[in-house]
This record gives structure tokens, sequence and C-alpha cells, in this order.
């Protein structure tokens, strides 16, 4: 699992949108500074109507302050036109929410010790 989400994060991979999270699977995720979306209730990646071809933006990430933050996603399919979904940020304690505005565990450890 931590290697799923070090692959993920080597990959340029910035989010994940899932129906649901092993714990451990969530929380490697964070730590590599990828952030676990979770589809709101009845939302599915076939009700998106999701092919793997479109371009999806994550909007209010910089201003997350808390944990289980609602963000809304664009998805914008190949013809142009765009479509915004709600989704949850799996982010469950404040200090995994520090972890992934640092970029990941190991960017945070680091710039506490240079801090010093």
């Amino acid at each position: 699992r931590d290697w799923a989400a070090k692959g993920a994060n080597l990959l340029g991979v910035k989010a994940v949108i899932a129906e649901s999270f092993e714990r451990i699977h969530r929380s490697n995720l964070i730590g590599m500074g990828v952030l676990p979306l979770r589809f709101q209730q009845g939302d599915s990646q076939e009700k998106w109507a999701l092919t793997g071809y479109e371009k999806i933006s994550v909007n209010g990430i910089a201003t997350m302050t808390e944990p289980n933050a609602t963000l809304t996603v664009t998805v914008e399919f190949l013809d142009g036109h765009t479509v915004e979904h709600e989704v949850i940020a799996r982010i469950e304690t404040q200090n995994e929410l520090v972890y992934y505005q640092n970029g990941g565990i190991f960017h945070y450890v680091l710039r506490g010790m240079a801090a010093h």
C-alpha cells in the first residue's frame, strides 16, 4: 500500500477520487502528498460518466483549512463541456492536513529539520 502511494506520487498524480479508501492507503497517500478525495454519497465514476480521458481540476485545495473539507471538482470532457461535482477531502486530522500542505510527511520533516 505504501508503494502504491509512492508510485502515484512519482507518476505526478496529485489527487485520487474513489468511493472509499482503506485506512492505511488513505494515510499513505497523504504521507506522499497525494490528496485522497471521496465521491459524495451516491456518486461514482459511472454516475459521473468518466472514461479516463477527461481533464479533472480540484478547486479549493489552497484554501482548505479543516479536515474533511468539501471541495469542488471540475471535469472537462473531450468535447469541451464541463461539469462540476463536490467531493470530500479525506484528510481526517489537522496533522494530516499539515503533512499534505507540506507536500507529504517527508517534506514536512525536512522543512522542520532545515528550520533548526
